[in-house]
């Protein structure tokens, strides 16, 4: 059966979910989760996305975020392969690592954004192990859940800074940032004592959005209008995913490129080979931007994000057509 395109336009806020292939663990350890959210803060102000929240469970994950360009796809296609091939090479398999593509749904904001945040942030405590718990036990599960934006939303924990926390914020009342973490954690942990039957009808209503009817609407007709771009990236990470070394990249590039390991070195990143070399090994590798400036030589990952930009923005078509043969031969 062929994929359902997905509805990509600016200014879109999505509510997104992936969870692991047979719904395996796609976290096995701490330190995979600390891949996972370093991939996510380096790929979100890269790709222009404003993350709100985002909950890591063991086998799945949600994350809440507005994109200011079109581009939901190249930021969900960048972050999972890249983690996927991390996820791979450490623990020595191949393979999916994600359950067929990842699921998008609009979001109505206002109230119904406010009321998607904290179904969200309650995720960790509607588990079966912690049913028979206490109300108290569970609310300081909440508190204590280190993989989950809800603890820096309560105050509890610095704020991240590569997350916007403002539009669900100043939807509570109250003057200071403060008073409304404190507001916004009574509203949450209020939620811990019942389940909110209504709003779960509402996400079940539609695949295509959460909002008022009114907002389903829309949603189905730009999407029968065909208000829609079919992007490459939706399929190309449900690929098996083969974590490529290092050197082999660079290998290939040499190659490609016709000069030696030691020229290549020697590039400098507006000379567009190093560019081409950050973009392969983010993806195929799944090096973090800090593990990719230390192979070619950088100071910061901040450097291999700026020209991760400027690659998409002004690659010339010579290195362009590089760029796509060689993700070709790894498959990325």
């Amino acid at each position: 059966m062929a994929r359902k395109p997905r509805l990509v336009f600016a200014n879109a806020i999505y509510h997104i979910t992936f969870r692991g292939n047979e719904r395996r663990d796609i976290f096995c350890d701490d330190k995979d989760r600390e891949r996972f959210l370093l991939s996510l803060a380096e790929r979100a102000p890269t790709y222009q996305v404003r993350l709100y929240l985002y909950v890591l469970m063991t086998n799945h994950v949600h994350l809440l975020l507005e994109t200011r360009l079109p581009n939901v796809s190249a930021f969900m296609g960048s972050l999972l392969t890249s983690y996927a091939a991390y996820f791979n090479l450490r623990h020595r398999r191949a393979g999916h690592l994600t359950q067929n593509r990842y699921h998008s749904s609009l979001v109505e904001g206002n109230n119904y954004l406010l009321r998607l945040s904290r179904y969200i942030h309650l995720n960790p405590v509607f588990i079966k192990t912690l049913i028979t718990e206490t109300l108290n036990n569970r609310i300081c599960y909440l508190r204590d859940y280190r993989w989950s934006s809800y603890r820096s939303y309560a105050g509890l924990s610095v704020l991240d800074n590569f997350m916007d926390y403002e539009p669900i914020l100043t939807m509570m009342p109250g003057l200071s940032k403060k008073n409304q973490q404190i507001k916004y954690q009574k509203y949450v942990e209020g939620g811990v004592a019942f389940t909110d039957d209504e709003f779960q009808a509402l996400i079940k209503r539609s695949r295509l959005g959460i909002g008022s009817e009114e907002f389903i609407k829309e949603v189905q007709q730009r999407y029968r209008q065909g208000a829609i771009h079919i992007r490459a990236e939706d399929v190309a990470f449900r690929r098996p995913i083969q974590a490529v070394a290092p050197d082999a990249i660079i290998q290939a590039i040499c190659r490609a490129y016709r000069i030696s390991a030691e020229v290549f070195l020697k590039q400098r990143m507006n000379d567009w080979i190093k560019p081409v070399a950050a973009a392969l090994l983010a993806q195929a590798s799944g090096l973090s931007q800090r593990e990719v400036a230390t192979r070619l030589g950088l100071t910061t990952g901040a450097a291999v994000s700026l020209q991760l930009k400027r690659l998409r923005n002004q690659l010339p078509i010579e290195h362009q057509n590089i760029l796509k043969r060689l993700t070709r031969e790894f498959s990325i």
